[in-house]
């Protein structure tokens, strides 16, 4: 549903002229007082670059475990209190300590070509540079004839990965290729990657176990291209060795060298890199509270994880949610200093592990999620908000329709709406909070190419981040939690009657998890 109109609301209105990222407002608009502050304070005195800057440039990537993610929990509470606002961090668990060093690798024979490469995050370190030749994965069809050719691979780098033999976008073979040619190139590719998921299938293994087969076998280190299908992309995440490298090389690279050995030309790599192994370092969540003023024990909640994997910055996931949620609790502090109830930012730890830190929040704080009104998170790219969900709940257009209509138009019109929605079951923190049955919505934003390009990507730095957008979301966010905090009410908790599925059995309620505590825990 595109939101055009809602219930009137009982509020003293003020006419405001306010200017605005697609050019500006001709007509005058109505909006609350209140409101009008916040869009002007975004517009005019915006602080979202300079602490990107910070966060990003400064600090880095935030890989849980490592010396950045406790730097990262210190910036922002350290950034909430020059603002005035109480902020400690909540320590929810422990992980293995790492911290990430450089990455040189070159090809040297049968020429010389340095590589792009990045070591996945906690792999070991290499003592010294090692050289050795690159092999790739035989060509057999069953365990017992690859565990024979496995005592081969002692000294050497595999390439463990998918060969691509185009590495162009689908779009762009879409745009230039004749259709019959598209058709043709596409069932190609979807039939190498089956080919390929049946070989692993075939030869007895896992992502997980392959790793630990080779190592066991004495490889020198293992080499993955973890391409997302848009140039220059490659997803990095976590080494599955425990003594030898583990690394993503870009899918140009990967393939020259996948090419050479297949082809008996017998490649040799020289590999750098560097990273150490840490004492367990404790895990935090950054918290954040403005009291409130006439109802302390109920609570408005700001969320966003501060974590990331650490391939690049982490600038859009989750650095632009965290920054909207620090622009508006900076926002609400300067303009909505008698807020009725308490308001609080939760920036959580290890998201990408499983939502641990969030459900660790929600395990160690009972008597706050019994006066929760609604949890606003933000964690999918840096585009403008374009979906709400009531998340299930039956009464959630009610109250979210009541508070969105206080929103300047021009935020507001972007949104579709699902209403009473599905609950949503782990793709981010609202997760946490919907499972243990508290109105937990997500706001879901234009993906700008987010999932190709940078989710979880090389590329997912600052200069992928559309300010413009970032301060849409600062001023739909500062606007809900204004009143959500405002209203009269407490929100309803009652929840739809679930549906069934394709099976004819009825789908559950997403089931409360306890947080993993530790990285022993993690798979």
């Amino acid at each position: 549903m595109k939101i055009k109109t809602f219930f009137a609301m009982p509020v003293v209105v003020l006419a405001a002229q306010f200017s605005w990222a697609q050019g500006p407002v001709k007509s005058q608009e109505q909006l609350n007082p209140v409101v009008a502050n916040f869009v002007n304070e975004v517009n005019t005195n915006s602080q979202l670059e300079n602490m990107a800057s910070e966060l990003l440039d400064g600090v880095g990537p935030r890989l849980v475990g490592t010396p950045e993610m406790l730097a990262a929990n210190e910036w922002t509470a350290n950034t909430l209190r020059s603002w005035g606002v109480e902020a400690n961090l909540q320590q929810f668990g422990t992980w293995k300590g790492w911290q990430r060093g450089i990455t040189h690798v070159d090809m040297v024979y049968p020429r010389v070509k340095s590589l792009s490469a990045t070591q996945l995050a906690w792999s070991p370190a290499t003592k010294k540079a090692i050289e050795a030749e690159v092999v790739i994965l035989p060509k057999v069809s069953s365990k017992a004839e690859f565990d024979r050719w496995l005592p081969s691979v002692k000294g050497k780098i595999v390439l463990m990965a998918q060969y691509q033999k185009i590495g162009r976008s689908d779009e762009q073979i879409k745009e230039f290729a004749t259709p019959e040619l598209y058709e043709k190139l596409k069932a190609e590719k979807e039939q190498a990657s089956k080919d390929f998921r049946d070989y692993v299938k075939n030869i007895g293994y896992d992502n997980n176990t392959l790793p630990e087969a080779l190592e066991k076998a004495g490889a020198a280190g293992i080499a993955i291209s973890n391409w997302t299908g848009i140039m220059g992309a490659n997803r990095i995440f976590g080494a599955k060795t425990s003594k030898i490298p583990m690394f993503d090389i870009d899918v140009e690279d990967y393939g020259m060298l996948f090419r050479m050995a297949e082809k008996g030309k017998k490649p040799k790599i020289k590999v750098e890199a560097q990273s150490k192994i840490l004492p367990d370092t404790k895990t935090f969540n950054t918290i954040g509270m403005i009291k409130g003023k006439e109802k302390p024990n109920e609570y408005v909640v700001l969320s966003a994880h501060l974590d990331s994997w650490d391939g690049a910055q982490g600038a859009t996931d989750n650095g632009t949610g965290v920054l909207t949620m620090l622009e508006t609790m900076r926002v609400l502090k300067k303009y909505y200093p008698n807020n009725k109830r308490t308001i609080i930012i939760g920036l959580w730890g290890s998201e990408e592990q499983g939502l641990n830190g969030s459900r660790g929040f929600v395990a160690d704080n009972p008597e706050i999620m019994k006066g929760i009104q609604a949890v606003f998170n933000q964690d999918n790219g840096t585009g403008r908000v374009v979906n709400i969900s009531g998340q299930g709940f039956v009464k959630s257009y009610d109250y979210i329709g009541k508070w969105l209509s206080a929103a300047p138009k021009m935020v507001r019109d972007n949104i579709k709406t699902d209403f009473p929605g599905m609950p949503g079951g782990g793709g981010s923190d609202h997760a946490s909070f919907v499972a243990a049955g508290i109105p937990g919505f997500s706001l879901g934003s234009l993906n700008w190419g987010y999932f190709g390009y940078t989710w979880h990507t090389t590329k997912d730095t600052y200069d992928k981040i559309v300010f413009d957008e970032v301060k849409n979301n600062v001023i739909l966010t500062a606007t809900l939690a204004y009143m959500a905090s405002e209203d009269p009410e407490f929100t309803n908790r009652e929840r739809r009657v679930m549906p069934q599925d394709d099976k004819g059995e009825t789908i559950k309620w997403p089931e409360a998890k306890q947080p993993k505590r530790n990285s022993k825990d993690y798979k």
